[in-house]
């Protein structure tokens, strides 16, 4: 049962630790410490939710509806994509710095919690990854050994975002100047632009 446990945990890992949007904006909440404890609690506790969904078999019914896929697809490019001219905006207007971060939506809980929950569920990787993917995966283990995987990979979902949300707060003295900020916001953009450009190849071409 501990070796499918930390199965479960490094397929987990090896899927949530790589750069999204999701984790871009886990990482800027911590930067400017403002809710970022609250932020990395919802990733977290989303991603569990999605996991254990994705162990029940839901995943295999996501998958076979286009309808459903595809509008997923649509709106989460989207909601990236603005959220990457945001970021650029930010940067080539000189708001890069983290005392003009907290006058936008982000700088209230409600505003962080919102944002995050869009990040989260309107992003279709999100549900390939967690849903799709571990749930296939996890069905080829009989229960309980199966709820050892998903223990394993929701493990992984909470050691990542709370180890980011942390870490990022003690990179703040590095983010002093406007042109530090201006470097990370260009960069955030670029990779929400990527991953809403991937988002829609992927789906349809």
């Amino acid at each position: 049962m501990i070796a499918i446990f930390f199965k479960g945990m490094a397929l987990g890992a090896g899927l949530i630790i790589a750069i999204g949007s999701q984790n871009a904006f886990v990482l800027r909440q911590g930067l400017v410490r403002r809710h970022h404890i609250a932020v990395a609690s919802l990733c977290t506790l989303i991603d569990i939710i999605l996991i254990g969904i994705g162990g029940l078999g839901v995943g295999e019914l996501i998958s076979t509806n286009q309808w459903l896929a595809n509008g997923a697809t649509i709106f989460g490019a989207l909601f990236v994509f603005v959220y990457g001219i945001l970021a650029a905006r930010r940067a080539l207007s000189g708001e890069s710095m983290s005392e003009a971060t907290l006058s936008n939506n982000s700088s209230t809980l409600k505003g962080a919690l919102l944002t995050a929950l869009g990040f989260s569920l309107l992003n279709p990787h999100v549900y390939l990854d967690t849903v799709i993917l571990l749930g296939t995966l996890s069905g080829q283990h009989q229960w309980p050994d199966r709820a050892w995987f998903l223990g394993g990979a929701a493990t992984a979902s909470i050691i990542w975002f709370y180890s980011l949300a942390f870490a990022a707060t003690k990179l703040t003295p590095l983010f002093k100047t406007p042109t530090t900020w201006k470097v990370l916001d260009i960069s955030i953009a670029i990779i929400m632009f990527w991953i809403a450009v991937s988002l829609l190849l992927e789906r349809f071409y």
